[in-house]
């Protein structure tokens, strides 16, 4: 399968270096690897001549370009006419050696997948639990063989009796449901309704239907989860969890955690909406229920992290985010 890999970069000489150079050691080479580079200076592209990789392109987007989702859609752009599969990575991933190929494979073994996503294996501890009828204690989190440490908020929700009832990688009819990083490292392939979008791939043919959305500005929190659940209506989704990568946070280029907090509330209740337009009346008041739940928790962060102003600005910027749909809601953009 020929493969574009697409990297959209911000201000991150450093960690872009490090991707690439487990790029440069793939079992499956990508046919090209375009740099999206929204750099305020020049440093991206002096790195780049000054570290060479095989099928790499350049290039610096303008203010007009500037932003994930629009550096996404300048990328697709510029992809060859004869790749089959795209790739879109965070320029802060590290990958396993065999991540390309496992991807591929899946395309594979699934010819009517649309899109496929990566595993992140660094930031959760998952234990193997030979007992396949293992009950989970209120403070863990059990899945086909494997078992992690359940959160504080996942916690009271069960408490609440407002947990998700879906798998991982599933999206109920009143949101907040769990993230693929629910999903086991077992190795196996998983169908789902999202991924994230830093360790994602589409066939190319999709581009032709649907586009990143354009409401997603900026450092677009959940415009991955958008994107799926758009694709979704078209096709197949699948995670493999063979493709293996690591995912390194880096703090710069993140918004404000007030600005945070708000687009938590907000992009939230975008992509739910795109997700389930119309849900029940029950649904959208566990939604709210939730959604004020976590705002809280984040309160009460205040008292229980070193990180005590981050926490609270959050919980104001989630407060006003909630408030503001009130009367403010944002407009679903379906294209």
């Amino acid at each position: 399968m020929k493969i574009s890999l697409v990297i959209c970069t911000f201000m991150r000489v450093e960690p872009l270096l490090k991707l690439l150079k487990t790029v440069s050691e793939q079992t499956l080479y990508p046919e090209e690897i375009l740099i999206i580079d929204g750099s305020t200076n020049q440093d991206t592209e002096v790195m780049l001549l000054d570290n060479r990789f095989d099928k790499l392109v350049y290039h610096k987007v303008s203010d007009e370009n500037r932003g994930l989702t629009k550096q996404r859609n300048f990328g697709i752009s510029k992809v060859s006419n004869d790749i089959e599969i795209v790739c879109f990575l965070d320029d802060d991933i590290l990958l396993e050696d065999t991540y390309f190929e496992a991807l591929a494979s899946t395309y594979k073994k699934h010819p009517s997948a649309l899109g496929v996503g990566g595993y992140i294996t660094n930031e959760v501890q998952w234990t193997a639990v030979k007992n396949h009828n293992y009950k989970a204690l209120r403070n863990e989190f059990y899945y086909d063989g494997y078992k992690r440490k359940e959160g504080s908020r996942f916690i009271l929700r069960k408490m609440l009796n407002l947990d998700t009832d879906v798998p991982p990688g599933s999206f109920p009819e009143f949101g907040h449901g769990r993230s693929v990083n629910f999903l086991p490292p077992s190795g196996k392939i998983y169908e789902v309704e999202q991924f994230m979008g830093g360790v994602s791939s589409y066939r190319k043919e999709i581009f032709q239907k649907i586009r990143f959305s354009d409401y997603f500005d900026g450092y677009g929190l959940y415009e991955d989860a958008d994107f799926c659940f758009r694709l979704f209506r078209l096709g197949k989704l699948y995670i493999n969890t063979a493709a293996c990568c690591e995912h390194h946070h880096h703090p710069s280029g993140r918004p404000d955690t007030y600005k945070y907090g708000k687009m938590v509330m907000r992009n939230g209740w975008y992509v739910w909406k795109v997700r389930h337009s119309n849900p029940f009346l029950n649904s959208r008041i566990k939604w709210n229920l939730i959604s004020l739940l976590l705002m809280l928790i984040r309160f009460a962060n205040v008292i229980t992290t070193s990180k005590k102003t981050d926490a609270f600005k959050e919980a104001i910027g989630r407060g006003i985010g909630w408030l503001s749909l009130l009367f403010n809601r944002p407009k679903i953009k379906n294209g």
